[in-house]
């Protein structure tokens, strides 16, 4: 009975190369110098193109940012007169934003003088019965107010450092006002301090000792800004108020000596 013999069926790339696999590391040729110098040179260059593409982002981004805001802010304010002087055949771009903060400034000269907050107290009054629309004027008459030059009642006093929630954690508030809490053995002063949980005009209002309390060296437009921008304008120092004036009573007598 003859032998049979089996056939084995080789591939046509490892006949063309002899036999040899050519995924095999062992039997591949090795990669000149002048490949890796390239591959190591064309790592270098992207790297360096990233990292200066994103620092131009970095730049440029709260550029464009402010340009884009600023743009609309100046055609939003410019759409309030720019229809009246289209109507009067006036095309001028920026006439409607120049008459509206003249009238802006008019506003609050009138609203200065003892017939204008009469008028603007009526006003109030109405818009204060209105069941929906109160809630929104309250809301944001706190938070204009609290930025308001006029140092009133209704304004932010002070920036505010509570220990909250848990001990070890701080958060930062503002002091809206003072009460005096009444005891069998002794009243105590309680500070009302808003603390903001969205942005600014929603909170918490938490009663703390003044005793407690930090107050830092900041003003009241450092803290909004801060809590606005979700903290990213912290500065790196903070100091309470006590320590500051503390150091500049040391620095006259340092210079004395």
């Amino acid at each position: 009975m003859a032998e049979e013999k089996e056939s084995t069926s080789v591939p046509l790339s490892q006949a063309a190369n002899g036999g040899e696999d050519p995924e095999d590391p062992a039997k591949s040729p090795p990669s000149s110098p002048n490949s890796s110098t390239r591959k190591a040179c064309c790592f270098v260059l992207q790297s360096w193109v990233s990292k200066k593409f994103m620092t131009g982002c970095v730049v440029l981004f709260p550029v464009a940012v402010t340009f884009f805001i600023t743009w609309w802010f100046i055609q939003f304010v410019d759409g309030f007169f720019s229809p009246l002087y289209d109507q009067l055949g006036f095309d001028i771009f920026g006439l409607g934003f120049i008459t509206s903060l003249l009238f802006v400034f008019l506003v609050g000269v009138f609203v200065s003088s003892w017939i204008g907050g009469t008028v603007f107290s009526i006003g109030e009054w109405f818009i204060k019965r209105m069941p929906f629309i109160r809630h929104i004027y309250s809301a944001s008459k706190q938070i204009s107010s609290a930025i308001s030059p006029d140092q009133n009642t209704t304004a932010f006093k002070e920036v505010a450092i509570i220990r909250h929630p848990r001990v070890g954690e701080y958060a930062f508030g503002f002091i809206t006002s003072t009460v005096i809490l009444q005891r069998d053995n002794e009243d105590e002063e309680l500070c009302s301090v808003f603390v903001p949980t969205n942005h600014l005009y929603i909170g918490d209002i938490f009663l703390v000792n003044s005793n407690e309390i930090i107050r830092p060296n900041l003003s009241i437009r450092e803290g909004i800004e801060i809590i606005v921008s979700g903290g990213m304008t912290m500065p790196q120092t903070i100091s309470p108020l006590e320590r500051v004036a503390r150091q500049n009573d040391r620095i006259p007598l340092n210079r004395i000596n």
